[in-house]
C-alpha cells in the first residue's frame, strides 16, 4: 500500500470550494470557548463542503492564532458569520428553512445512529460550550437533541470529535458520502 502524495490529493482551490455546491448542513458554535476547536470546525467544515459556520457569543472569530493553528486555512474558504448570541442565529437559520438541532446529552433525545432527515430540509447542528454544552434557549427552539452514545466513565466528547462524528453521520442519512 502507497501513502499519496500532497500534490496527487487533487486538492481544489479556495475559489473553486467558494463556487462549489454545498451540503446543506450549517454549525453553529453557541459560546465554544476553545479557540483550537473552532479552527477545528473551520477544518471540518471545509472537509465536508458544509453550508456555513455560526460563530456565536464569546466563540472566536477568525483571524485568531489558535483558530487559524488548526484550521490550515479552512477560514478563507468556508462561509462563516458572527452574531451577538445564539438566538439570533438560531432565528437565522429558522428563517432560511433550517431545521436546528443541538448536538447535547438530553431526556428528550435521538441517538445519532437513529436520525433520520427530513426530504431535503438543510440542518444546523448546535455545538456547545465545553462546560455547559449547548444553551436551554437553542434547547428550546430546536427541532431536536442529537446524542452521540458513549460507553465510558466520562460520558463527554471533546467539541471537535464531537463535531466530526455528527456531521459524518448526518451526511452519511442524507445520502451525501
Amino acid at each position: 500500500m502507497r501513502k499519496l502524495k500532497l500534490e496527487e490529493l487533487e486538492r481544489i482551490s479556495i475559489a473553486e470550494f467558494q463556487n462549489k455546491d454545498k451540503q446543506p448542513v450549517a454549525l453553529v458554535l453557541d459560546n465554544v470557548r476553545s479557540a483550537l476547536n473552532v479552527g477545528s470546525a473551520f477544518r471540518t467544515a471545509d472537509a465536508f463542503a458544509l453550508a456555513h459556520v455560526y460563530l456565536c457569543g464569546i466563540t472566536a472569530q477568525p483571524p485568531h492564532r489558535e483558530i487559524l493553528k488548526t484550521a490550515l486555512g479552512a477560514t478563507e474558504a468556508v462561509d462563516w458569520t458572527y452574531t451577538e448570541t445564539v438566538e439570533e442565529a438560531i432565528s437565522r437559520l429558522k428563517a432560511a428553512g433550517y431545521q436546528i438541532w443541538a448536538v447535547e446529552q438530553a431526556a428528550e433525545r435521538t441517538w445519532l445512529q437513529d436520525y433520520q432527515p427530513t426530504g431535503n430540509t438543510p440542518i444546523a447542528l448546535v455545538f456547545g460550550n465545553e462546560v455547559n454544552g449547548v444553551s436551554q434557549s437553542v434547547m428550546d427552539a430546536a427541532n431536536g437533541a442529537l446524542e452521540i452514545p458513549q460507553f465510558g466513565t466520562k460520558h463527554s466528547l471533546n467539541v471537535s470529535v464531537s463535531l466530526g462524528i455528527t456531521v459524518w453521520e448526518v451526511l452519511r442519512k442524507m445520502g451525501k458520502v
